[in-house]
């Protein structure tokens, strides 16, 4: 469970690093690597997967918050 956490918020990272470069420089990285249009499947699936690791990471924190004390 560790490596998915890992492998998900690296994701997370990278899908609001394009997020920043779309809305500061207009430009969307992972159409111009993939493609755009109907054809970008590719596309599509990375932004699937980004999506997913972030509801990863709200579940994961929700059910194993790291910051919470042990009640004793």
């Amino acid at each position: 469970m560790k490596t998915a956490t890992i492998i998900a918020f690296c994701l997370v990272v990278i899908g609001s690093l394009v997020w920043f470069i779309i809305g500061i420089a207009n430009f969307n990285v992972v159409a111009w690597l993939f493609g755009a249009g109907e054809g970008a499947v590719v596309s599509r699936i990375v932004y699937s997967l980004v999506g997913i690791s972030a509801l990863w990471l709200v579940f994961y924190y929700a059910i194993y918050n790291p910051s919470r004390q042990m009640q004793r």
